[in-house]
């Protein structure tokens, strides 16, 4: 299913509706949400706009973490998702996107990375 992002509202102000000037555009498509999950590492690529490539993160089972203590980076494995504030049943799903709260072996942290659009998954000791 193709989901269009861009684009005017299908209904004006006061309720009534814009008649259609034109089909939907190529260039308005857009993609559904990855929904990066914790398990077995798996990496999908897409072909984007202009023939560039996204690297989508499907499951996730490691991140890189930064600790601002020592400010280093090393490796954890991701336990489970703590809080999410993009959507409050992604936390049963384990689900996690830029901000959630995820459990580690190293305690928790914070993602700083968008996973379903830079295909890495960092994170932030809190």
């Amino acid at each position: 299913m193709v989901v269009i992002h861009k684009g005017r509202l299908k209904r004006k102000e006061s309720g009534g509706k814009y008649k259609s000037a034109r089909a939907k555009r190529n260039f308005e498509k857009g993609s559904p949400p990855t929904k990066t999950g914790v398990g077995k590492h798996k990496i999908k690529t897409v072909r984007t706009r202009g023939g560039n490539i996204k690297s989508r993160v499907l499951r996730a089972e490691k991140v890189n973490l930064f600790n601002p203590k020592t400010k280093k980076f090393e490796s954890a494995k991701v336990k489970t998702v703590v809080e999410t504030p993009a959507n409050r049943h992604y936390v049963r799903r384990n689900i996690f996107t830029k901000g959630a709260i995820i459990e580690t072996e190293k305690g928790k942290a914070r993602v700083t990375s968008r996973p379903g659009q830079n295909g890495s998954v960092n994170a932030v000791l809190i």
